[in-house]
């Protein structure tokens, strides 16, 4: 039996999350209260029901009556019962949460007559933190639309297999603010930048003429040797330590050359030895139109 605990703040993109699962089969719960998710895991082990193979519930701050502060007892009871488990927490700015919740007109849970929405916000994110500090994976959805969402959560969860860790190189551009899910960032501003040649400015990192501009500086390769090496000796560690999911941020000025290039070559080569390597640039998805 697999179960995935999908948390976070209102207004994250939890109720996407949760239709993505239920599309590819899993038996989804809306707001499960925490005192049933061992009875839940109990009777899926002992039903003969398929349906319950593959479980995925939601737990957010309409929890907070059924005892969300007592989450990391229930979660460590889990790992000690070796259930297969996984607990994704998603999160955005305070600002976006703001927009979204002006934009759809939805009341959230915590706010009332004497809480603000902005006040809302804040006390929620204090409230989940039980939840937060345990997250095998932690999402930030702010530049993220709802289809680049479930794209995201098709490959990251339902795209690992077994317990193989699964990898995310994701470059970004540091003039837009390091991501706040990464466990890893690489700076790499200190190459040289293509886009200060106005024959280069246009492409990205993807593109062969980046390719050939960066490969020629001894840098590059010193850089990407560097920080393959690093994740070499290191990333057995955290797989020993049933670390589920790693994020690995490679950063440079605006997230179009630099970043893009070396994520990409970090992808190819881990994709070598692993099944689970994804890579996401996040610059290109959100601000097409940057300078670097």
């Amino acid at each position: 039996m697999k179960l995935v605990i999908i948390s976070g703040r209102s207004g994250s993109g939890k109720s996407t999350a949760l239709h993505v699962l239920e599309d590819l089969g899993y038996y989804c719960i809306d707001n499960l209260p925490i005192g049933l998710l061992l009875p839940l895991a109990d009777e899926a082990i002992i039903s003969e029901e398929s349906r319950l193979e593959k479980i995925a519930v939601s737990i957010d701050a309409r929890n907070l009556s059924t005892g969300i502060d007592q989450f990391t007892d229930v979660y460590y009871q889990f790992k000690h019962r070796h259930f297969e488990m996984d607990v994704i927490y998603l999160d955005a700015l305070n600002q976006t949460l703001l927009k979204r919740f002006h934009a759809t007109r939805r009341k959230h849970p915590l706010s009332n007559d004497s809480i603000s929405l902005k006040e809302a916000i804040s006390v929620e994110k204090s409230l989940l933190s039980p939840v937060a500090s345990v997250a095998d994976l932690t999402l930030d959805t702010s530049d993220m639309s709802m289809y680049q969402l479930r794209d995201l959560i098709k490959e990251r969860i339902v795209g690992r297999i077994g317990q193989d860790i699964a990898l995310l190189f994701q470059s970004f551009g540091f003039k837009h603010g390091v991501p706040i899910d990464a466990d890893f960032v690489f700076d790499v501003r200190c190459l040289p930048n293509p886009y200060w040649d106005p024959a280069l400015r246009a492409f990205t990192g993807k593109d062969q003429a980046i390719h050939d501009f960066l490969e020629k500086q001894p840098e590059t390769s010193e850089m990407l040797g560097d920080i393959t090496n690093y994740l070499d000796k290191w990333l057995p560690k955290f797989a020993n330590s049933n670390r589920s999911y790693l994020t690995i941020a490679i950063g440079c000025t605006g997230g179009q050359h630099r970043s893009v290039y070396i994520s990409e070559k970090l992808s190819e080569y881990f994709n070598s030895q692993q099944q689970n390597v994804q890579v996401r640039h996040k610059e290109l998805q959100s601000h097409p139109d940057n300078t670097h």
